[in-house]
């Protein structure tokens, strides 16, 4: 076991190098502060573990080689956030990326180091315009706005290709086109679970207070402080200890009442909300066009299924028609000695048009109670 210039665990070196590379994808993790400088870091879980005070089933949530539904669990000094393919935690002071070289982090890692430190660069050009939002706050917006334009735009991507597939299936029914809608289908339906996950987990964090007041790192971190600084205070003379002890009273029932305040991730919580309630929406509007088509397939496929027994009914009263005209063909034509048919060959032409003529009649009479009833369209 070797370890790195700050003291932490580094995996030895594998003589296997498929394995060496895989470990070291599976524990890479970038570490960005509050100034916007970031750190790779090559260690294991419990290094992590560690660093952030989290438990280890916590950590399991950000684990790529399982698969958890998003996430965004505030704990006393982290918040462990999964959404997607986001997998990081957030602390008072830094922020921790998991597999920083994916492509698709690559954006997000690039924008954190863009806004992390934008409150600092404010406060040296313009002292009069300062981001008050704390650390995490900031960062969890970077997240939060990832996600969601991420979502946005598969959206974009599903309905560009959807739309004109379902209008080329309703011109023209054909196994390729089919084919086509079916796997676009079965796109939209992984993506609506997907971002429905996300906005079911942003609703639940809005519905309790509880869980936004969790997410305070800042504030329970300055909380802790000034709680444990307190008590150095009364040991001076008793006058002045019971004063501090009133005040510090005071200012634990004052901070009791901000710890209640979530006004400001509520409206942060909110606006992403709405936005990935717009995708849900995008979404929902696609399906119902999806299943409009189908309908209107079902129609035509209907339409053809009818006009098809329709066909069958002609031909079967044409069939039967026919074979009572082969039935007196048949009748007329055994080859049977009888008396009665000697000297009438006069009588084969009226026995042929008699014959022709009931079937007419019969084929006829059919199709008009067919129309009758209404089995045989105008």
């Amino acid at each position: 076991m070797a370890y790195n210039n700050n003291g932490n665990a580094v995996a030895a070196a594998d003589p296997l190098p498929g394995k060496k590379t895989k470990l070291q994808s599976s524990r890479s993790w970038v570490s960005i502060v509050a100034t916007g400088e970031s750190e790779t870091l090559d260690v294991d879980k419990y290094a992590i573990m560690h660093r952030v005070q989290i438990h280890a089933r916590d950590l399991r949530i950000l684990d790529p080689n399982l698969s958890y539904p998003s996430t965004i669990l505030g704990r006393e000094r982290a918040v462990v956030l999964n959404l997607e393919h986001i997998k990081a935690i957030i602390t008072a002071d830094e922020v921790l990326l998991r597999d920083p070289s994916d492509e698709n982090v690559i954006p997000v890692l690039k924008e954190l180091e863009r806004r992390l430190p934008s409150s600092a660069a404010q406060n040296d050009a313009d002292a009069g315009e300062e981001d008050d939002s704390p650390f995490e706050f900031r960062a969890l917006e970077v997240f939060l706005e990832a996600i969601c334009s991420f979502l946005a735009a598969r959206t974009t991507e599903l309905e560009t290709a959807a739309y004109p597939a379902l209008d080329e299936l309703t011109s023209k029914i054909s196994s390729r086109n089919l084919d086509r809608v079916r796997k676009l289908k079965s796109a939209m339906t992984r993506l609506t679970a997907r971002v429905q996950k996300v906005r079911d987990e942003l609703e639940q964090l809005l519905d309790d207070d509880d869980d936004m007041a969790d997410l305070y790192l800042s504030r329970k971190l300055s909380s802790a402080s000034s709680a444990s600084s307190s008590p150095n205070c009364y040991l001076t003379s008793p006058t002045i200890g019971s004063k501090i002890s009133r005040a510090s009273r005071a200012s634990l029932a004052t901070a009791r009442g901000d710890e209640n305040d979530v006004e400001e991730l509520e409206m942060l919580l909110e606006a992403y909300f709405m936005q990935i309630d717009s995708t849900l929406n995008r979404l929902t509007t696609l399906r119902e066009y999806i299943d409009d088509t189908e309908d209107y397939i079902n129609i035509q496929l209907d339409n053809h299924r009818n006009q098809l027994i329709q066909l069958e009914l002609v031909l079967s009263s044409g069939t039967v028609c026919s074979a009572f005209y082969s039935l007196v063909a048949g009748i007329f034509g055994m080859n049977i000695p009888y008396t009665w048919n000697d000297n009438h060959g006069y009588m084969f032409k009226y026995v042929v048009i008699l014959t022709g003529a009931i079937c007419v009649i019969l084929f006829t009479f059919i199709m008009s109670h067919a129309r009758y009833k209404g089995l045989v369209g105008s």
